[in-house]
């Protein structure tokens, strides 16, 4: 009879993390904890409040919670000791929309001031004057009067009835901090058709104006990546356009493009090219005929689209010559030696080893110019058929006060903008090799 022996069974390693090991992790992100909240507080803070107020209606007014305001004072001229005068107290709700519950005016009667006659709603307590007025109505007004004399103390003080500031407490709803919520902010931009309007302009601008950066600056990176002389000059030279302060090369260009006094129209008018001056800020479209079909060539917003890319091509410029400069230039000798044209070169030997560098400029030039405000409202102020969803943004929080529907568009900026670069980043193209 025959024993079957069984395999020894070797101790494999630990799995898991000991209790050492989960002592040193909480206390690493202890440590990391005071740098999280801040990076929360910095990123989030902002983004949680724009999300907030999108879901509420604010207008810019509410920013400053309902109170009643007040103003003291004297009337009548009251010249020598026991002449009558009357201390006034002009009262008003700040809020048109919202009441205010349990107001209660408390202030100090100027000393030398006799008081004869009280309003029903006040009380005095020596000098101490309170007066309970209950909740008021939105847009409430109202005077209190009190009657008295002055003696000789009160003539000879300096506007004793600003002696003392009036306090006035009460509690009312404040629209920012309580817990209705609506959706008609949101309702309400996806119902007007200026709103998909300004968000075809949006994406035009941001595609040609993103495209047009980085056509200009594989250009640039292709023209001095070559020796020769004067090449650092030049590349120098073509980082003006980005490092120049935004309001002086956008006074520039309106300058340069005005159509009264501008150079370039007064060059197109004395060559004949044109026979009156264009008014490419102001003018949103030329009209023409294509094969018998009439279209419109929107000529302000691709002025501005030119902008665009004339004033941030050399941040691309940057990143693709230095990305070109990295590449081993064996396989060009190889590819020359084979007969390859310059442009064969580029297009399979340059091209595939920039995608990567390509996409991630694409990716960062969409978001920015996606975000971008101040370039157009320098140049056009969002008239003339370029107005996007940032310019937007300012138009609806503070040309019209309406704050719900400023934050409800921005809302729209952040997801459209955080779905572009998720699906771009699932399917860009990568560089060979990686």
């Amino acid at each position: 009879m025959s024993v079957r022996s069984t395999p020894t069974q070797t101790a494999g390693p630990p799995k898991g993390i000991g209790p050492m090991q989960r002592r040193e992790m909480w206390l690493a992100y202890l440590m990391l904890a005071p740098t999280f909240a801040i990076i929360l507080m910095i990123v989030a803070g902002p983004l949680l409040a724009n999300f907030w107020i999108s879901v509420k209606p604010v207008q810019l007014a509410d920013l400053r919670p309902p109170t009643v305001l007040v103003n003291e004072r004297l009337r009548g001229r009251p010249e020598a000791a026991g002449d009558t005068a009357t201390l006034e107290y002009r009262l008003r709700n700040s809020s048109q929309d919202e009441e205010i519950r349990n107001v209660v005016l408390s202030d100090e009667v100027p000393a030398g001031f006799t008081v004869e006659t009280l309003p029903e709603v006040c009380r005095l307590d020596g000098q101490a004057l309170s007066c309970a007025l209950g909740t008021v109505e939105p847009g409430w007004r109202d005077r209190l009067q009190l009657e008295g004399t002055v003696n000789d103390a009160f003539l000879a003080a300096d506007r004793p009835e600003r002696a003392s500031e009036p306090q006035v407490t009460g509690e009312a709803v404040n629209v920012l901090t309580n817990l209705d919520f609506t959706l008609d902010n949101f309702r309400r931009i996806f119902s007007a058709d200026e709103f998909w309007s300004v968000l075809r302009v949006t994406f035009y601008y941001t595609i040609f104006g993103t495209g047009g950066a980085l056509v200009l600056g594989l250009f640039a990176a292709q023209l001095l990546h070559t020796v020769f002389p004067g090449r650092g000059f030049l590349r120098g030279l073509f980082l003006f356009p980005y490092v120049s302060p935004v309001i002086a090369v956008a006074f520039t260009w309106v300058v340069l493009f005005d159509p009264f006094s501008g150079t370039l129209n007064a060059l197109l008018t004395k060559m004949g090219v044109v026979a009156d001056p264009i008014n490419f800020f102001g003018q949103r479209a030329i009209a023409f005929s294509f094969l018998g079909i009439p279209m419109e060539f929107p000529l302000a917003l691709t002025t501005v689209i030119a902008f665009e890319a004339w004033r941030y091509f050399p941040l691309s410029f940057l990143f693709i010559l230095a990305r070109m400069q990295s590449i081993n230039t064996d396989m060009y000798e190889a590819a020359e030696m084979d007969g390859a044209t310059p442009l064969q070169q580029f297009w399979y030997l340059s091209l595939p080893q920039l995608m990567g560098i390509l996409s991630v400029l694409f990716l960062l030039r969409f978001i920015w110019t996606f975000n971008k405000f101040d370039d157009i409202f320098l140049l056009t102020g969002g008239n003339a058929g370029t107005r996007t969803l940032t310019v937007d943004v300012y138009e609806q929080g503070f040309a019209l006060s309406n704050l719900g529907a400023g934050a409800a568009v921005a809302v729209v900026v952040f997801v459209v903008l955080v779905t572009f670069a998720t699906l771009f980043i699932r399917f860009s193209p990568k560089e060979e090799g990686l």
